[in-house]
């Protein structure tokens, strides 16, 4: 077990700070890919191209425990002094990896009838979807990888190399997008080929980051590999996350299926509002990284002081960056909107709205941050009942709140934001008292 280590606002930013940046860069892929396959002038290559993306967004989204597991295990392994248990963390989040993905590939036809068949697109845009669809789906257990190297290296605090290794699969994706689609002609199954070659060179490169720390070897002893005890606890919270954060997926997708029912203007009008809640997850996502690796490491050095030490600063500066970045949409708000779109009805539409976006990131740091915390803390089976919770209170302030239109949708997506926090700071004080007993 290491000693106590002082929690710090460096040792904050020094994982929260990268991972922001990072996050900043994700959407470039999606503006390069819209420009690319827009500059071929068929809006069906368009659509099929943006439905297609939406849909691995989800899917692989509902995966990423992957990541939040893989950051949680190794930094209570580095905690605990286990460093031989790290690289045993990486080969299993690999296999796993590798299951899911050709689980997937094996089940594509299904996959792709049944959800593209859900989204409901013409003919032709169905079937450029398709195309992407069945190109990219090889994809599936590479970046599942990435997601497991991405947690490794969180997970060691090695936030500058998680960096720089996701920084480049979005370059590449984003060259690749535009040799294969505007220089070769390649059209839709470029962009599709763009996203493999992508999530390929960053696996590779992430492996060999990750042979290079562990001393050129990643070869672990099949006992050690396979601990009965640790392989179940991995399952289980693994299986807890997915649960939770299948929850928080369904959660936006019934918010998106009620705007789109509320006609193309509501639907237009949240789409944009939709950017200033991505351009906020950005930023709190960053501190819910650090939370997960502080948190963590505490939590497997048995260090009560360390682990409150840690809660208290990525909340404060969390919701000091929320009260920023919600001071910044109150005063471009309006303008960013005007950037966004031409319509004046949907400009109007969304000022009107305005004021749920600017406080959503209020409410919203304390479930980001607290979703760290349970992560690094492995507190699973805790946080995927909360999720499940937050759902029910979510539907059900949507349903009291209907008649009130698109207002009452906003109001329900705050109520489930502040559920989802306020759940988990309510139950945190237990579970904090239970991890970590006094000696008497």
């Amino acid at each position: 077990m290491n000693p106590p280590t002082k929690v710090t606002t460096a040792r904050v930013f020094a994982i929260a700070g990268p991972a922001m940046i990072a996050n900043l860069t994700t959407p470039l892929i999606g503006i390069v890919s819209t420009t690319a396959i827009g500059r071929l002038g068929d809006a069906a290559s368009l659509g099929g191209v943006a439905m297609a993306s939406v849909l691995f967004d989800c899917m692989f989204w509902l995966f990423a425990f992957l990541r939040m597991g893989t950051v949680a295990f190794t930094a209570q392994s580095i905690g605990a002094g286990e460093t031989g248990e790290v690289r045993a963390i990486l080969v299993r989040g690999f296999i796993i990896a590798g299951v899911i993905g050709a689980g997937l590939i094996a089940l594509q036809l299904p996959l792709a009838a049944l959800l593209l068949g859900a989204m409901g697109g013409s003919e032709s845009v169905t079937r450029a979807a398709r195309t992407y669809f069945t190109i990219r789906i090889w994809s599936a257990p590479l970046a599942l990888g990435n997601y497991v190297v991405l947690g490794w290296l969180i997970g060691q605090a090695q936030a500058r190399l998680a960096l720089a290794t996701q920084v480049t699969i979005n370059l590449i994706n984003m060259a690749a997008t535009i040799v294969l689609v505007l220089v070769f002609d390649f059209g839709i199954a470029g962009a599709a080929i763009a996203a493999l070659i992508a999530e390929a060179t960053g696996l590779v490169l992430g492996v060999l980051i990750a042979r290079r720390l562990s001393g050129g070897r990643l070869a672990v002893a099949r006992a050690s590999l396979f601990d009965r005890e640790k392989l179940l606890k991995m399952l289980a919270v693994n299986r807890d996350i997915m649960i939770r954060t299948a929850s928080l997926i369904a959660a936006f997708l019934f918010f998106t299926a009620q705007g789109a029912r509320a006609g193309d203007v509501t639907l237009a009008s949240n789409a944009v509002l939709n950017n200033f809640l991505l351009v906020s997850a950005f930023f709190l996502d960053g501190f819910a990284n650090a939370a997960e690796q502080l948190c963590g490491h505490a939590f497997g050095a048995r260090d009560r002081d360390g682990f409150a030490g840690a809660v208290r600063l990525v909340v404060a500066w969390g919701f000091g960056f929320a009260m920023a970045v919600s001071v910044a949409f109150t005063l471009f708000g309006p303008t960013l909107i005007d950037v966004m779109t031409a319509s004046e009805p949907v400009r109007h539409g969304a000022r009107d709205y305005l004021w749920f976006v600017v406080a959503a990131p209020l409410l919203g740091v304390f479930a980001f941050a607290y979703d760290g915390i349970y992560i690094g803390a492995t507190w699973a089976r805790d946080m995927r009942n909360l999720m499940v919770l937050s759902l029910a209170v979510f539907l059900s302030a949507w349903f009291a709140l209907r008649s009130f239109g698109n207002a009452g949708l906003w109001s329900a997506l705050l109520v489930h934001y502040a559920a989802r926090g306020g759940l988990e700071a309510l139950r945190y004080p237990a579970l904090f008292r239970a991890s970590f007993k006094r000696e008497s």
